[in-house]
């Protein structure tokens, strides 16, 4: 026995169990940070973790759904791949929504969640569930471990998959009998996976005959979306428009990717985006797609997206390309290989008359839209007012995050974003409830920088017990609740489409004053437009959480907007009167 125990000394390996295979896969990960909530089938896991506390911090959330925005908030402006427990049955299944909102939205993650022991699955058994199967669907890669001696490789293989090529969420559920049982450990990182190709080489001459559409285009459109962020490639982006001479517009996650007051960028695209953003994409003579998807909030309707214009898609994941808009030319790879590779083979040009057709298109919108929105004349406070006071209290230096919903739009248009990695909010899931815990994960994420939430008063209510996960850390996130009783979003439809007929969108709130009081949390109310500017000042310059509530108006609206099936160019830029 003890000439064995010198032998496994010797090659670096320990005898150990799986639980505690668990917490030292996650540190040869580099994990310093998990989120999570315990339970009986991962308790042995929570008991290795004492072990290891001095190298990985738990953040304790009050519900899985809040564990898994937080991670995502994490990862969003770390660029690290979040970690996520939770027990079997409930437990796991409370995952569900924010494993399908980080797949959708391409976060890296990787979620441990404990499970019944292998003698008693499929027997109906107390907190049983096989979420393997729940989680199938809205996983990049899931696996159930029944044996200890698995832990190490499928640990390894999945922080592969999850940071690897399209990032995603994977989960890794462990019965209970693997987590007591002994192994002898050792941890090697992934590399490589047989079958599993995340990014292509890029194709040269693919990129020369992009190249050459570019070169002979008299309009043409960039369209850059999270890829670029994802594949830490803003500087390669930058550096790519910058000859071209091409205007560019964002989708709402590419928001970071370019500085807002880049002389090339011109807006926002989507339902809820730039005028001339909208409208140029059906007069342009070539759309370049930069790791973007084609949401269908970005096109509209298809059938009338672009039809005039050549296109060229830059783009990762295979699976894209001809999806939703079929490509010209398709140049599949990471962009951060791929853009410089095509800077150098295309032309120093500028296009002045094209880029001035968008900004009298922007002083169209100014004038019916921004101008009132920023600097309302109605009694009545804006969303717009509130950011354009925080933009001009912050510089645009903060990291923002939303929940989802009208003043999610409004913060994503009149926010300047400066910064990489500056802004977090939930995109092709629309989740409300995302916010308050994704803030808080944000703020672990990157301490030294100062985190402003913004969230409506339906979202926050779905997730406001994270107020005392909040509390509990005293992370200093800043909460600004735009508070005009309804369901906003929902609501303006109501106004515009359905007669004003507002069905279950108004809502009976509590005091959120004595509520953020209650977790601990500094507050204060806003009603009145002269207290905005000093309440906001007050807010970023206390040291610990803040809670601002602004009430806002009711039928404060978000435009310019076209409407689902529409075409681009059928922009709405005010309310039929």
């Amino acid at each position: 026995m003890k000439e064995q125990l010198k032998t496994i000394k010797k090659k670096n390996i320990i005898r150990t169990t799986g639980a505690d295979a668990i917490m030292r896969s996650l540190i040869g990960e580099g994990v310093d940070t998990v989120f999570g909530y315990p339970g009986g089938a991962i308790m042995p896991i929570y008991d290795a973790l004492m072990d290891h506390n001095d190298k990985i911090r738990h953040i304790l959330t009050r519900h899985e759904q809040g564990a898994m925005h937080a991670a995502q908030g994490y990862a969003r402006v770390t660029g690290k791949v979040g970690v996520v427990m939770a027990t079997s049955g409930p437990g796991a299944t409370n995952l569900i929504t924010g494993i399908a909102d980080a797949m959708i939205d391409s976060t890296p993650l990787v979620c441990i969640t404990g499970q019944v022991a292998s003698s008693l699955l499929g027997t109906d058994a107390f907190q049983e569930t096989d979420v393997i199967g729940i989680s199938m669907p809205v996983t990049k890669w899931n696996y159930l471990i029944t044996k200890q001696e698995e832990i190490p490789e499928i640990m390894a293989q999945a922080f592969y998959i999850a940071r690897s090529g399209r990032p995603g969420p994977v989960l890794i559920d462990i019965a209970k009998n693997a987590q007591f049982g002994e192994l002898n450990f050792e941890y090697k990182k992934c590399i490589k996976l047989r079958s599993y190709v995340p990014k292509l080489k890029p194709d040269k001459e693919k990129i020369k005959e992009a190249a050459v559409l570019i070169n002979n285009a008299k309009k043409p459109y960039v369209l850059f979306g999270q890829g670029v962020i994802l594949g830490a490639a803003e500087d390669e982006f930058r550096a790519f428009i910058e000859k071209s001479g091409i205007p560019a517009a964002w989708t709402i996650l590419g928001a970071c990717a370019l500085p807002k007051q880049h002389p090339l960028n011109v807006g926002m695209l989507g339902m809820h985006g730039n005028y001339s953003a909208n409208i140029k994409t059906n007069e342009c003579d070539l759309l370049i797609a930069v790791g973007m998807r084609f949401d269908d909030r970005v096109t509209g309707d298809l059938k009338r997206y672009a039809k005039q214009a050549r296109v060229i898609h830059l783009e990762i994941d295979p699976a894209e390309i001809n999806k939703n808009v079929r490509a010209d030319v398709a140049v599949i790879g990471d962009v951060k290989e791929t853009l410089p590779i095509l800077t150098g083979m295309i032309e120093k040009r500028s296009h002045t008359s094209w880029i001035r057709e968008f900004r009298d298109a922007d002083k169209i919108e100014y004038k019916t839209v921004i101008s009132k929105d920023l600097y309302p004349k109605k009694e009545g406070l804006t969303m717009g007012e509130v950011i354009r006071i925080l933009n001009e209290k912050t510089r645009g230096n903060a990291i923002v995050v939303t929940d989802v919903g009208q003043h999610q739009m409004i913060t994503s248009r009149y926010f300047n974003f400066t910064n990489k990695r500056a802004f977090v909010t939930s995109g092709g899931l629309g989740t409300m409830g995302f916010g308050l815990p994704a803030a808080h994960g944000a703020k672990i994420g990157a301490p030294e920088k100062e985190v402003v939430l913004i969230v409506g008063d339906g979202g926050l209510q779905m997730t406001i017990q994270e107020l005392g996960t909040i509390n509990q850390t005293q992370a200093a996130v800043k909460i600004v609740l735009m508070n005009n009783k309804y369901l906003g979003m929902v609501r303006q439809w109501q106004q515009l489409f359905f007669d004003k007929r507002y069905s279950e969108t108004y809502l009976l709130n509590p005091d959120f004053i004595k509520v953020a009081e209650g977790f601990g949390i500094k507050g204060k109310k806003v009603i009145y437009r002269p207290e905005l500017e000093n309440a906001i000042q007050e807010m970023l310059d206390f040291t610990g959480p803040y809670f601002l509530e602004v009430n806002i108006e009711k039928e404060d609206n978000v435009f310019p907007m076209v409407t689902t099936g529409a075409s681009v160019s059928e922009v709405i830029l005010e309310p039929k009167k």
